[in-house]
């Protein structure tokens, strides 16, 4: 039985699972001397690599699940966008979307025609990983973000004025956007996948009105239409705090937490009938070991064995974390908290 599923159903395991978003990458010496012989584009595009990449850490960390090595911007490209991955930056589309034509001429491609290279990876990581595979795909205001800003955004300023000023066109954007996702995750599970992540990496930059009123609604659809498919479904987000009863309202399985609240506090705010996910602040595991261990029990204490945690950072490890904290961090999860006598 894998923990990490159990978990996510709120069933008792024998451990907290524990996987770490971006699990895969920098941090890890096998994945940099891969980065010596390839760019990022040319593994995320060969299936072989990709795999390769995404069972490193299951490997080198013996984690509970095995995320799949891609990006969420992977999938647009079947629906015309042509962009760059650039190091450094992120994502930089060509044309930016900037009036309701531009959303009108967006493809909906079905499922793996999405992005097959993607799909042909998460068969091969699922054929060799011991454990489950999870596949993921961007929620669709921060695939509208991506498309509307051009390029990362601190801000969000144009994606708003659009939504704004063009509220129908906005809100055909989100709908193609979700429906594309939902044929991509669909594909991905038949592909092999065990678990569904759904990033909407920047919600927290949303007013809850417009969350609510705008947003919510075709995240939930994503959520509705997978609900059939048999995994579990886990929605990712950072700068929630003010927005958890919503995002909980769309019906993700699972709620990943950042770090900006207390685990205890945002399950309640969560629900118990949700797991949740998370949520050690990710630069802490570039102090001192100690603190690694303290900081990761404190977590630990404040889920309360109650089932459906599943351990995780509040958001990605960072690329200069030293692979001996990640691997602390992992031994001191799997070890709980120690018992008070």
């Amino acid at each position: 039985m894998s923990r990490f599923l159990g978990a996510l159903r709120r069933e008792v395991v024998d451990a907290t699972p524990i996987w770490l978003m971006r699990q895969a990458g920098r941090s890890l010496p096998e994945y940099r001397q891969v980065r010596e012989r390839y760019t990022l584009e040319d593994i995320v595009a060969e299936p072989d690599l990709c795999a390769e990449v995404t069972l490193q850490p299951v490997r080198r960390l013996d984690v509970d699940a095995a995320v799949m090595f891609a990006d969420i911007m992977l999938p647009l490209r079947g629906m015309g966008v042509d962009f760059e991955l650039v190091e450094g930056v992120g994502p930089v589309v060509s044309r930016p979307i900037r009036s309701p034509d531009d959303v009108d001429r967006l493809r909906v491609p079905d499922g793996e025609e999405a992005a097959p290279q993607v799909i042909a990876a998460v068969r091969k990581v699922a054929a060799e990983s011991p454990v489950p595979v999870i596949c993921f795909a961007g929620a669709p205001w921060t695939l509208a973000s991506y498309l509307v800003e051009g390029q990362p955004s601190r801000q969000h300023t144009v994606i708003k004025g659009f939504m704004y000023r063009e509220p129908e066109a906005f809100d055909r954007l989100l709908g193609k956007l979700a429906k594309v996702m939902i044929g991509y995750l669909g594909a991905q599970v038949a592909a092999g996948a065990r678990a569904i992540q759904l990033f909407d990496s920047w919600v927290g930059a949303l007013a809850r009105e417009d969350y609510e009123a705008r947003v919510a609604p075709h995240t939930a659809a994503i959520f509705v239409e997978l609900a059939g498919v048999g995994v579990p479904r886990i929605h990712f987000g950072t700068g929630t705090a003010g927005l958890l009863e919503a995002i909980a309202a769309t019906g993700p399985d699972a709620v990943s937490l950042d770090w900006r609240v207390p685990l205890d506090e945002g399950w309640l705010r969560v629900g118990d009938g949700r797991a949740v996910q998370g949520n050690l602040e990710p630069a802490v595991l570039l102090g001192p070991p100690e603190l690694v261990r303290e900081r990761a029990r404190d977590v630990l204490r404040r889920a309360g064995g109650r089932p459906g945690h599943v351990f995780n950072l509040g958001h990605g490890v960072l690329p200069e974390t030293p692979l001996e904290h990640l691997q602390l961090l992992v031994e001191t999860v799997r070890q709980g908290v120690p018992a008070v006598v």
